[in-house]
C-alpha cells in the first residue's frame, strides 16, 4: 500500500468540552479530520485507503480526559490507548 505523506498526527490539549470543538478548528484552518463526514471532505486517495481498511468513522482519540468531579471536587483522569483501527490507519499512513 502506498503512504500518503499529506496527513498528520496532531496532538490538542482542550481547555474546555465543547461538542465537536477539535473538529471545527482544524477544519477551519483547512486540516479537517480524516473520515469526518461533517467538516471534512475526504480526497480520492485517503478515500480508497479508509475504505481498504474498512476505517468507518473519524480519526479522532482521545488518549487522555481529566476534570474535577462537580460535587466532590476530586480531579478524576483517564487514560485510553490508541484503538487498533487507529494505529493501523496511522502505520498506513506513515505518520
Amino acid at each position: 500500500m502506498e503512504l500518503l505523506r499529506d496527513s498528520a498526527l496532531v496532538e490538542c490539549r482542550l481547555e474546555t468540552g465543547r461538542t465537536h470543538q477539535v473538529r471545527v478548528h482544524m477544519a477551519s484552518i483547512g486540516h479537517a479530520l480524516l473520515g469526518d463526514p461533517v467538516y471534512g471532505r475526504t480526497g480520492k486517495a485517503h478515500g480508497k485507503l479508509l475504505k481498504d481498511l474498512n476505517f468507518h468513522r473519524q480519526a479522532l482519540h482521545a488518549a487522555e480526559l481529566g476534570f474535577i468531579h462537580p460535587v466532590t471536587k476530586i480531579r478524576l483522569s483517564f487514560a485510553s490507548p490508541m484503538p487498533p483501527d487507529m494505529q493501523e490507519l496511522k502505520r498506513a499512513l506513515g505518520v
